[in-house]
């Protein structure tokens, strides 16, 4: 059954529209977006997809196909905050945020389903508040820009369901562009659509889920955010942005708390990492991106220390069996793996990365390949 006919079972009419957003897998530059940094995300083919109608009577109704449970009636003038909530607190979050920009968002009938992997680190929860937030920007005539519709769902997550993330997710989502990464300033929310066209050059680009569920509520993701935080206000800075890698040894030696110095010395380099990786892929030499990919895992892992056994196993294996490089990616504590391979060597890695999980005792891991996908669209 398609989404609009799902929608009318439930809801007894036809919908207003249909729209899509998708997931998105990071090339480089992670934990780099709440410092103000740099970051390169391209959009994944897996998306969100929600059929939308218009209310103006102040009832919120939310339905999902993908997890049981009834329509959740909800009235827009009563939301506030639900830390916790569950999946419905993502796009009543996004109804909150834009009612407290001064939006006049009067209610909807939303359906949702989803081809984007929940806990895989690839934004399923931006993808769910990227649709629900371009639906009711159409429907309601709100005139709202792409960068601005990514800032709101990113405070829907941050204040409404409690996750301290970037906007960055939110941002590849709603703004990619098939066939391109995204060079993403947070600072400003500029941004230039990278060509990324791996077929042409013989390569291919790997998401190994480990089934490894992450959850960035959970604590841990916020305390690296505050440790960033300090690391900022301890060296006078606005945010770890503004510390370049020039400065980084004279800068590292100011800090007496070894946890923040790990914290800042990855933001400083990942940040650097994320202009050498645009450096090489403007003079085409994208085989070269494998070995920063690579020099990023370690930095995640040992810095940042927000690797597993299982990315990392990913990590080793694939490049034991001839990747170009590999890396976590997104917020890890489990989740997902890129790796990045030529073309005529990917079944080779795949093979190996998932012998190596069998021989560890790990469940079998998903892959598939990374393709540059459109961003969120009204279908």
């Amino acid at each position: 059954m398609s989404v609009a006919a799902a929608f009318e079972a439930l809801y007894g009419a036809s919908p207003d529209g249909v729209w899509a957003a998708p997931g998105r897998v990071n090339l480089i530059g992670e934990y780099t977006d709440f410092n103000d940094g740099f970051v390169l995300p391209l959009a994944l083919p897996h998306t969100t997809v929600a059929a939308v109608s218009r209310r103006d009577d102040g009832v919120l109704r939310l339905h999902s196909a993908d997890i049981d449970g009834g329509i959740v009636q909800l009235e827009v003038d009563a939301l506030a905050p639900l830390p916790g909530g569950g999946w419905a607190a993502y796009p009543a979050g996004v109804v909150w945020a834009l009612r407290e920009a001064g939006h006049p968002v009067t209610g909807a009938d939303v359906h949702l389903t989803s081809t984007v992997p929940t806990g895989a680190g690839l934004s399923s929860s931006a993808a769910l508040e990227v649709v629900t937030a371009l639906a009711l920007n159409d429907l309601f005539g709100l005139g709202i820009s792409r960068p601005e519709l990514a800032r709101l769902a990113q405070r829907a997550e941050n204040a409404f369901v409690g996750v301290p993330c970037g906007v960055m997710d939110q941002m590849a989502s709603a703004c990619a562009e098939e066939g391109h990464a995204l060079h993403l300033d947070t600072r400003d929310l500029s941004y230039r659509q990278v060509p990324f066209d791996l077929a042409r050059e013989g390569l291919r680009l790997l998401v190994v889920d480990t089934r490894v569920k992450h959850a960035l509520g959970d604590g841990a993701y916020a305390e690296r955010r505050a440790g960033c935080e300090a690391g900022a206000r301890a060296l006078g800075v606005e945010a770890l942005r503004d510390v370049s890698a020039a400065r980084l040894p004279a800068s590292l030696a100011l800090l007496d708390d070894a946890t923040v110095r790990s914290y800042v010395r990855h933001v400083v380099t990942d940040n650097a990492r994320v202009e050498r990786t645009l450096e090489l892929l403007d003079a085409g030499d994208t085989r070269a991106v494998g070995a920063v990919l690579t020099e990023g895992h370690a930095s995640l892992r040992d810095d940042l220390r927000v690797s597993c056994p299982e990315l990392d196993l990913v990590v080793e294996a694939a490049n034991a069996a001839g990747a170009l490089g590999a890396r976590m990616t997104g917020g890890g504590f489990g989740g997902s793996a890129l790796v990045l391979v030529d073309t005529d060597r990917a079944d080779t890695v795949a093979a190996a990365v998932g012998k190596a999980f069998a021989e560890a005792g790990y469940a079998a891991p998903g892959i598939f390949p990374a393709v540059p996908s459109a961003g969120a669209r009204r279908l």
